[in-house]
């Protein structure tokens, strides 16, 4: 009787996930013909990522740094799963619920997508339509559920017919899913443009690499960081998509006139190159959220001053395709440093998920108020009169890089042998500059590192230092010194509201 039961539950259940994964199915293909942005799994979970508290963020980045995503996709996968099967079981005993609640869902995703800044006139539909065929699916399914299922009849005529029809109707759901996701792809003309496009020569080119900046040591992170490996963090669940002539920025508020730059008038300007390191301000002391690049691009200091900011404005709010925005001091942006808006990275254009076709790049700024990726706006305008996406979220106004360094050689965790061996790492805080690294090996003496040789004070630095190891278990701690002779602190803080602070610290033993 228990596994009769537990057959009466089990059917139903699996009748709610096969409709469910047949209504996904036909809304990831619609959203592929017609909006690509607007998937049921994107509206959901970029819904969800605001609406998500600090803390949940937080959590998210520290648990699986970059790939937060497709965690979260993973995660919105499994409770879909769940609320499909207490549909189906809805729907065999109380009709309609579990059609009710399939409908309702897919009308929940239909509103997130359609209020997206980047929405539409057709983001509602897929979810929609998600929902609707799913409960078409369900009530389809719930008609062939077996009427008396058999503990010992497993060849039963009812029972294999319907689990033919979940079967394939699932099955359906994932080629569906599967043809969205490639009917996106390729219908993009971005990436064929990406693809064609060759970067005018700059005007100004970045100093080169000096021949002691890159110390050569293994598991040290290299100078430059490729772009395959550059960090990637933001709010987008899908990868914006901006054809480069359709593109231009708006720069408008508290100005004398308002400035629009198209895609071609941006690459006729005279572009400089720049080496600038980027660091999130969610990297926790001895993470791994930062990354150095070479940048192409233009002054954003010139764009501002053909607009002419007014005597009282104090702040940029940076807006992006999909809504995202930052506020950024205007001081900054106006001053001598290398503040551009970005074409290009490493000798290549942007790769899409870092900002194609153009993204701002602000040295000395973490990038929650300065790295707005697929930059379309911008508005002069005081902080005491608009806010941005993480300062409403619990976020300093101004976000001001705070000195780190971080130990990449030994690995922590890692066994070392006796005897010469290295300490290595790298040291950062942007537009100031390093002047020194000091190791401690145990509850020891300071030591001074061997620092290589900066790019920039925009860029972060290598650091080394030999190592006579002894055997048993070690702990070692670096700290930094800038170029203004302050030291790293060692008090202890979480990355909000304005970054980590405290000092590095990995445990080896030596064998």
């Amino acid at each position: 009787m228990a596994r009769t039961s537990f057959s009466r539950l089990v059917t139903p259940a699996l009748a709610g996930v096969a409709a469910v994964v047949v209504g996904v199915g036909v809304g990831e293909l619609l959203a592929g013909l017609f909006a690509p942005a607007s998937s049921p799994f994107a509206a959901v979970g970029s819904a969800l990522i605001d609406l998500a508290p600090p803390f949940a963020k937080e959590t998210a980045i520290a648990l699986f740094g970059t790939d937060d995503k497709t965690a979260l996709i993973v995660l919105i996968g499994l409770v879909a799963i769940v609320l499909a099967a207490v549909g189906g079981v809805l729907e065999a005993r109380r009709p309609p619920w579990g059609r009710v609640l399939a409908v309702a869902f897919g009308a929940v995703g239909a509103v997130a997508a359609a209020t997206r800044a980047d929405a539409s006139l057709l983001s509602w539909a897929p979810s929609l339509a998600a929902g609707v065929v799913a409960a078409i699916a369900l009530r389809m399914l719930i008609r062939r559920l077996p009427t008396q299922p058999r503990d010992d009849a497993p060849s039963d005529p009812d029972r294999r017919r319907f689990f033919v029809w979940a079967g394939a109707t699932a099955a359906a759901g994932v080629l569906l899913t599967v043809a969205g996701n490639a009917v996106r792809a390729g219908s993009q003309v971005v990436t064929a443009a990406r693809d064609s496009l060759r970067l005018p020569s700059p005007a100004t080119t970045a100093p080169p690499v000096p021949a002691g900046a890159e110390l050569g040591i293994d598991g040290l992170a290299p100078v430059v960081t490729p772009n395959a490996d550059f960090y990637r963090i933001d709010t987008a669940l899908i990868v914006p998509q901006i054809d480069p002539s359709t593109w231009s920025l708006r720069i408008h508020g508290m100005v004398d006139q308002e400035v629009t730059l198209t895609w071609d008038e941006l690459l006729a300007l005279p572009l400089d190159e720049s080496t600038t390191t980027l660091t999130c301000v969610s990297n926790e002391v001895g993470g791994n959220l930062i990354g150095n690049a070479v940048w192409l691009g233009f002054p954003i200091r010139e764009l501002l001053a053909q607009a002419g900011p007014t005597a009282d404005a104090d702040m940029v709010l940076s807006r992006s395709t999909d809504g995202f925005t930052a506020s950024t001091p205007l001081e900054v942006l106006t001053d001598d440093r290398n503040a551009i808006l970005a074409v290009g990275m490493n000798g290549e254009p942007l790769p899409t998920e870092h900002g194609f076709p153009v993204r701002m790049v602000v040295p000395g700024l973490y990038g929650y108020v300065s790295a707005t990726k697929w930059v379309t706006e911008l508005e002069v305008t005081r902080f005491d009169q608009a806010t941005s996406y993480w300062t409403d979220r619990g976020w300093s106004e101004r976000g001001p890089i705070k000195l780190e360094s971080r130990i990449d050689v030994p690995r922590p965790g890692t066994s070392v042998s006796v005897g010469d061996s290295v300490i290595a790492g790298v040291a950062w805080q942007q537009h100031v500059g390093v002047s020194g690294v000091e190791v401690q090996v145990d509850d020891g003496d300071w030591e001074a590192a061997t620092l290589a040789s900066a790019i920039s004070d925009d860029t972060w630095v290598q650091w080394s230092l030999p190592w006579s190891a002894t055997s048993g278990s070690h702990t070692i701690r670096c700290r930094a010194t800038n170029a203004d002779g302050e030291t790293q602190t060692s008090a202890v803080a979480n990355v909000i509201p304005d970054g980590a602070t405290g000092w590095d610290a990995v445990e080896v033993t030596v064998r």
